[in-house]
């Protein structure tokens, strides 16, 4: 099966990666279709970050194989990267330079003119909101603004398909909702998007589909309310204030449950599935933690989210990722690149020193 058959802009087979005894990826799938959001999801370990370094030829599969555009990722390196673009999990960007020279020098990698830099570069610091800082060295910006600057960075070239590697995280809230307008105007333009992120609702959000990887395996896959859809009916929550009776609040509502009810120690809430029993599983919940004098805040019914999603599927929540880049970091691999640049065909990719 080719690319061109498949319509995807990038397509996966049986991709695989090891680091010694680590087995980051196991043969996973993967078909994103051209002008389309795919969120990747996955707690800790899971083979996210691995799987984009892969597909932004900082990494080698071991077995398998990507297409970016109907390119191979390992035959066709070179020209992949002159077709994509990517925005790492922190931002790669030059602090003393100012927000303007960092989005110049990127276009003279591309092989622009110093002028057409400079006329890209402004185009990109108007677009993200960062026209009043141009010549602010980016060291002074904020969290949010660098950012911005760094997603500015990887759209230089004008990347038929972005890569973005947990683009939000550590921002501010109204940071990430800003963030979220920028890529919702970016696929708007036809721009085709991998999404790795650690917040179930930025998927949510954003994706036109999900994969929800665990163990370098694809465990689901589906949009958001299909992936909701499987963990059934209504989710019945509440908030236990002493803590150490969670133990007793979670027994009082296992035998109404559809199956066993998640505590989470730190917050004190507990949720269980409950089907479509809607108010009689309320009333059988409201008897059984009286019947222990378990104190409660909150007992309501829900519908599922992508939290339940991850809580059915893998039996714990979603945490920050990764492997990939700390893997390598741990192992010496992948050191010393953190704008790669090919002789004859420029990209701007990153990957952590």
């Amino acid at each position: 099966m080719t690319e061109s058959s498949t319509g995807s802009a990038i397509l996966v087979e049986g991709l695989t990666k090891s680091f010694g005894d680590v087995h980051a990826l196991r043969g996973i799938d993967l078909a994103v279709p051209r002008g389309t959001v795919l969120g990747v999801l996955g707690p800790n370990g899971a083979g996210k970050t691995t799987a984009v370094r892969i597909l932004t030829t900082l990494l080698l599969p071991d077995s398998g194989r990507a297409l970016v555009e109907g390119r191979d990722v390992v035959r066709e390196a070179a020209a992949v990267r002159r077709l994509i673009g990517l925005s790492g999990q922190s931002a790669a960007i030059q602090e003393e330079l100012t927000g303007r020279e960092n989005l110049e020098i990127i276009g003279r990698l591309y092989h622009l003119s110093w002028r057409a830099a400079r006329v890209r570069a402004i185009e990109l610091l108007e677009q993200f909101d960062l026209a009043d800082a141009t010549n602010r060295a980016a060291k002074n910006y904020s969290g949010g603004m660098q950012r911005r600057l760094d997603l500015a960075a990887s759209l230089v070239g004008d990347p038929k398909v972005l890569f973005l590697d947990e683009p939000t995280t550590g921002l501010d809230p109204r940071s990430r909702l800003g963030m979220w307008d920028i890529i919702r105007s970016l696929v708007a333009r036809g721009t085709t998007l991998l999404l790795t992120t650690q917040y179930l609702d930025e998927a949510d959000e954003l994706a036109d589909e999900i994969v929800v990887i665990d163990h370098g395996l694809v465990i689901a896959a589906g949009t958001a309310e299909e992936l909701k859809g499987r963990v059934g009916g209504d989710v019945l929550e509440f908030t236990v204030p002493d803590r150490s009776r969670l133990s007793d609040a979670v027994a009082a509502v296992a035998p109404i449950g559809e199956g066993e009810p998640h505590a989470d120690k730190e917050t004190g809430v507990v949720s269980v599935g409950v089907g479509g029993r809607g108010s009689d599983a309320l009333i059988d919940a409201v008897r059984g933690l009286d019947a222990v004098a378990v104190r409660t805040h909150g007992l309501a019914l829900r519908r599922p989210s992508l939290d339940d999603v991850f809580l059915a599927l893998t039996g714990h929540a979603a945490e920050g990722d990764e492997e990939g880049a700390g893997s390598d970091r741990r192992r010496g691999r992948g050191r010393g690149r953190d704008r790669r640049v090919d002789d004859a065909d420029t990209v701007t990719t990153r990957v952590a020193s």
